[in-house]
This record gives structure tokens, sequence and C-alpha cells, in this order.
């Protein structure tokens, strides 16, 4: 009995040996797989094909994209600039028609002014008259717009007070502070006979103390005649005309305004001879396959994501079972490849880019600046992403490095600085706005105060104030002084200082070697993993793609790899 016992527990040892190696092995084969798959998934293209003759599609596809989105750029830029040139000239053109005495340059943000109520009425009466011969003085394809077969009346409407008695000289004045409007309708027909002002003429008498503005709305057909020698089919527009006659401040000076809004369509009935009409069946077609290659390549970065995602939890499992601890966030990160968010967000944007760019070819929409943006935006992104391909290159990874390691200190300097900044925005604005047009606005202020950041435009600022109050202009002086010097000599600085020094720490982590994190020190087989997740200190900020926290005295040093 005692033989077979003791048998039994010589079994049961040799047994328990047998399954402990096997565990051993198995987890042993587990780890190799593992580090296999990161080494593999950490390899640049060319190291993939090496390893495993596996072919660098999605740096085929990057590379193909690249091409195709530029050339669709390019060609779509081309058409977008007749069209943007189409639209100024004939605004300039309808300014000088329109507009009497107009000097061929706007004044400031509206187009002219006048200043006597003789001078209004012959700037008013002007325009009737002009749009009246307009087939006898345009000199190119413009005419009366049409709603079926009649003609779009022009319309005049003037706005005022209800009622409104002033005398200056009294220090008097009695006003309804509730508006009205008056319109008048007037056919190009009837604007040719000579009768139409003897009828109208209380209209046309104005009240200039009640008078608000004069609007006078008139809508226009045209060609774009200049797509003939491209060998593309004209548009045809419609040109929404506004003129406006502002009393509003009641300063004695009307300003005048014309705004000018177009808008294309496909022309209804066509005809070209002697030439070869180009056949936009082709830019469709490469259109189409632009789509297709942003779809393949969107869909090989999400793969890649996915997979990473996928690799990424295995090794955090692996790592949580055999050595007790979670994998660092800086680690994770090394997972998640920026590169292939960004290329996905260029593939959208090109996608719907194209898409906007067939239906204006076929005439179904015409949003060139919508368009415009979605392809602008797209093109900048992929030739971006050509950065994380130069950064295989050791010479050419520096830059992406220092952006890197200098970014999250550049952020935060920016949001401090960004305090002081519209500090001296808002103060410009309500104080100098009044007197000096480069800070009438906030958008402007900021505008004005960038340029003088980077040394543009200084004297003219400091000289174009306008001695008025000389305590307003001793303040100019101050806060100009003070802006200057503070942001120029020390703000700017600093902020290149920032840069330069990230830019040291790379280039001596390049000669001595980058620390080494969890990930590296696993695909390298080493088995000290001495940082603990548990006895780390709180508080403290992670380093970039290290493992370990760190204390604040290390907050000059910033690691990445």
């Amino acid at each position: 009995m005692d033989l077979n016992m003791e048998c039994f527990v010589r079994y049961n040892e040799g047994s328990d040996q047998v399954r402990s190696a096997t565990i051993a092995q198995d987890i042993m084969d587990e780890e190799e797989i593992l580090r296999d798959d990161l080494k593999y998934y950490f390899m640049n293209p060319c190291e993939k094909y090496r390893a495993r003759r596996q072919l660098p599609w999605k740096l085929g596809v990057q590379i193909l994209k690249i091409i195709m989105v530029t050339t669709q750029l390019v060609l779509f830029g081309l058409n977008n600039q007749l069209v943007v040139s189409y639209k100024e000239e004939n605004s300039m053109a309808f300014k000088n028609l329109f507009l009497k005495g107009y000097s061929g340059a706007d004044e400031d943000d509206y187009s002219m002014a006048v200043y006597s109520q003789q001078d209004v009425y012959d700037s008013l009466f002007h325009v009737l008259d002009q749009y009246a011969q307009l087939k006898n003085l345009s000199v190119g394809p413009v005419s009366y717009a049409a709603d079926d077969t009649k003609l779009v009346p022009l319309v005049i409407c003037k706005e005022h007070y209800r009622r409104a008695s002033v005398e200056p000289s009294d220090e008097f004045y009695d006003i309804d502070a509730q508006t009205e409007t008056v319109c008048l309708k007037l056919d190009p027909t009837t604007l040719d006979d000579s009768n139409w002002r003897r009828d109208n003429q209380s209209f046309f008498v104005l009240d200039f103390y009640r008078l608000i503005d004069v609007k006078i709305t008139f809508q226009l057909k045209g060609i774009n005649l200049q797509t003939v020698r491209s060998r593309e089919l004209p548009d045809c527009y419609t040109f929404f005309v506004t003129i406006t006659f502002d009393n509003k401040c009641h300063s004695g000076k009307m300003k005048i305004f014309l705004d000018f809004d177009a808008v294309s369509s496909a022309c209804k009935n066509w005809k070209i001879s002697g030439t070869a009409q180009k056949n936009t069946h082709y830019l469709l077609i490469f259109d189409g396959f632009v789509i297709v290659v942003c779809l393949t390549s969107a869909v090989l970065c999400t793969r890649s994501i996915v997979l990473a995602v996928k690799l990424l939890q295995r090794f955090s499992r692996f790592f949580q079972i055999n050595y007790k601890r979670k994998v660092c966030e800086a680690d994770q990160m090394e997972f998640l490849n920026g590169w292939y968010i960004l290329v996905i967000i260029s593939d959208i944007l090109a996608i719907v880019g194209s898409i906007l760019k067939m239906e204006i070819q076929a005439k179904s929409l015409t949003s060139y600046d919508v368009c415009s943006i979605f392809l602008g935006i797209s093109t900048l992104l992929v030739w971006v992403g050509v950065i994380r391909y130069l950064g295989y290159f050791q010479k050419y990874n520096v830059l992406i490095l220092t952006m890197k390691a200098a970014f999250p200190k550049v952020l935060r300097f920016c949001c401090c600085a960004g305090m002081i900044y519209l500090g001296y925005t808002f103060c410009g604005w309500i104080v100098l706005g009044p007197y000096h047009e480069k800070f009438e606005g906030l958008s402007r202020v900021a505008e004005c105060l960038f340029s003088l950041v980077n040394g543009d435009d200084m004297f003219p600022t400091f000289a174009q104030f306008q001695e008025k109050s000389s305590l307003v202009w001793l303040f100019s002086r101050v806060y100009l002084y003070s802006f200057i010097s503070l942001f120029i000599y020390m703000i700017l600085s600093l902020f290149i200082a920032l840069i330069t020094d990230s830019y040291e720490t790379i280039k001596n982590y390049q000669k001595t070697g980058f620390p080494v994190t969890d990930l590296q020190k696993f695909l390298k087989e080493h088995k000290d993993f001495s940082c603990s997740e548990d006895s780390r200190e709180t508080g403290t900020d992670y380093l970039v793609l290290c493992c370990c926290r760190r204390p604040p005295t290390d907050d000059d040093i910033l690691l990445i790899s």
C-alpha cells in the first residue's frame, strides 16, 4: 500500500513538472510571436518588404494619391481663376457704369461718397439713366434679366423715419423712431419713356433729415465667353446688383455701396461651331478614379488602425498576466499612429471635394469656393503626410522630432501669451478704434498687432495716429511701445528659445541615444521592467514616450523616440 502511494506521488510530481514545462514553453512561444508581430508593426515599408516580401501597398497608394490629388487641384484651380476673375471684372465694370464719378478704387469699405443734396440726386438719376441705356453702353455680353417672357423690373426703396423735425440752430428735434419703407418698381421698357420721371416726381423728393437709406436693386444676365478658348462650355450668370445710398449716420457724408452677387448656371440654348469642344467625360472619369484611390487609402489606413488596437490589446494583456503591470500611457500612444488619422481626414476631404467638383462640371452646383476649400485642405494634408516617410531617414527626422518635442511646451506658452495678446486687442479696440482705421474692429486690431509682432508696418501705424486728442495720442505711444517691446524682445524670443531647446535636446539624444521605454525593452528581449505603475508618484507629468513619470525638476527634458 505504501509502495503504491509513493508511486502515485511521484507520478503527480512528474505530471506537474511536465505541465509547468508545457505552460512555460507556451508562454515563451506566445512572447516570441507577440514580439515578432510588434517588430513587424513598427517596421518601415522597406523593412517590411525585406522581412516578409510584402509589397508596401499603402506607400504605393499614397504616392499615386499625391500625384492625382495635386493634378486635380491644379485643373480645378485654373478653372476657378477664370470664374473669380470674371466676377471681379464685372463688379468693377458695374461700378464704373452705374456710379457717377467713380474713381476706379473703393474708399475704405464703401465705393464712394457724396456730400451735397444735388450730388445725391445726380448720382441717383445717373444709375437709372445708365440702366436704361445698358445695351448701348456695356462692352460685355450683359443684358436685362427676364422671368419667363417678362423682364425683371428695377426696384427703388427708400427707408425713412415716420416723422422727423430737426432744428440744429435751436437744438430742437422731434423724431418718431418707427421707420417705414416705400418702394417703386420700374420696368426697363418704362425707363425708355421720357415721362417716367415726371410721373414719379413725388417719390424722388427726399427729406434728408428723415432719410435713412435708398436702395436700388436690379438683376442682369451675362455669359462667360472666355472659357470658349479653353474648349469648355460657357456658363450663364445672373448678377444681383444692389446700390445703397447710406445716410444712417446723418453726418453730411452719404456713403454709396455697390453690392454684387453672381450665380452661375448652365445655359439653356447654346451652339458652338468652329472649334472642338472638350469632352468633360474624361475629367469626370478622372475625378471618379481619384475617389476610388482615396477610398482605398482610407480603407487601408483604417485597417492598420484596427490591427494596431488589437495588437495593443494583446500586448497589454500579456504584460498584465506575465508582469502584473499595465502598459504605460506613453507606450499606448505609440500604437495610435497620428499619420493614419491625418491620411483618413485628407481622404474624406478629397472625396467630398471630388464629388463637388463633378457636380460643378455637370453644371448641377456652383459652389466653387466650398469645393476649393475641400480640395485645398486635402492637398495640404496629403503633402504634409509625406513628412512621415521622410522621417524614416535620420537627417530628415530631426524636424518631426523637434516639432513633436516642442509642441506641448509651445502650446502651453501660446496659451499664456494669448491672454496678454487678447488684453492688448480689447484695449486697443476700445481706446484707439475711433482714431485709427487699423483699430476699428477686433479682427483688424488682432491683424494689426500680429503684423507688428512680425515687424511689418510699424512706422505707418505710429504715423497715422491723428493728434486730435493729446491724451489718446500719448496713450497710443505707450500702448504701441509696450506691446512691441514685450512681444518682440521677450515673448517672441522665449518662443524661439523653446523650439531651439527642443532641437538641442533631440540632437543630443541622437548622439547619446534615446531613453528606452518598456515597449522598446520588450522588443529587445530585456526582462528588467523596473518601473511599477503602482509605485509612481502622483501629480507629475508624463513623458512623451517614456513609461516612467518624472519629477517636476526634470521639466526641461522632453523624451521622445
